[in-house]
């Protein structure tokens, strides 16, 4: 394991020797999941940090009338948990899934602990913590100033970029895009119609012609 613990920054900075007796300890512990497995529940305590090593995790609201919303996706490198780890409220407000088959690093508060007092891994960590709540902060801006009309735009404009052409295919499935900008499936397949019906995009499956800039 200790191998594997070279290939991530935040662990990297750290000497072998001060790894190895929290491996030893059980202190660090690798687990497999597979796709729609549950890696945590809402309202459950937040006892690990856990870093991503494969696969891909999701973040969702669920509802009191049994609706799911996705938050955020979780991808190679990136770590959950490290904004509740030490708080006063430990509770996860989301719960978390296996979107496809992946792997966990699991470090418990106590490694965590022992791992601060490094410098160079603390300051990796607030850098962490710091890209997880601006990444936040982003989706609540957007969510929270902007019509779905304006997100769509925004997201078009940026595939769009990337992709270097405004006829774009997007990346995700439709699903995704609804649970990317925060809405519900019909409330976007509504938009997009209405978009499509104003001539402002052509849609066919996956495939989007951006209208609106070829004419700029």
């Amino acid at each position: 394991m200790i191998s594997i613990t070279q290939t991530i920054p935040l662990l990297s900075v750290l000497p072998h020797d001060v790894i190895q007796r929290q491996i030893d300890d059980g202190q660090l512990y690798i687990i497999n999941y597979y796709k729609s497995a549950t890696l945590n529940n809402q309202k459950e305590t937040c006892e690990t940090l856990d870093i991503v090593l494969s696969g891909a995790f999701v973040t969702y609201s669920l509802a009191e009338n049994g609706s799911t919303m996705q938050i955020f996706e979780f991808k190679n490198g990136q770590m959950l948990g490290a904004n509740l780890l030490f708080g006063g409220n430990s509770i996860y407000p989301l719960s978390v899934y296996c979107a496809n088959d992946g792997e966990i690093l699991h470090i418990t508060k106590s490694a965590i602990a022992k791992f601060l007092h490094h410098y160079d891994f603390a300051m990796i960590f607030i850098a962490m913590l710091s890209q997880n709540s601006q990444r936040l902060n982003k989706k609540m801006r957007m969510r929270l100033h902007k019509t779905l009309r304006e997100n769509l735009l925004e997201y078009f404009d940026n595939q769009s970029r990337l992709q270097q052409t405004n006829a774009i295919i997007l990346p995700i499935s439709k699903k995704q895009l609804a649970d990317t900008l925060g809405v519900q499936r019909p409330s976007l397949f509504r938009e997009l119609k209405k978009m499509k019906d104003s001539g402002i995009i052509s849609v066919e499956g996956r495939f989007i012609k951006l209208n609106y800039r070829t004419k700029q």
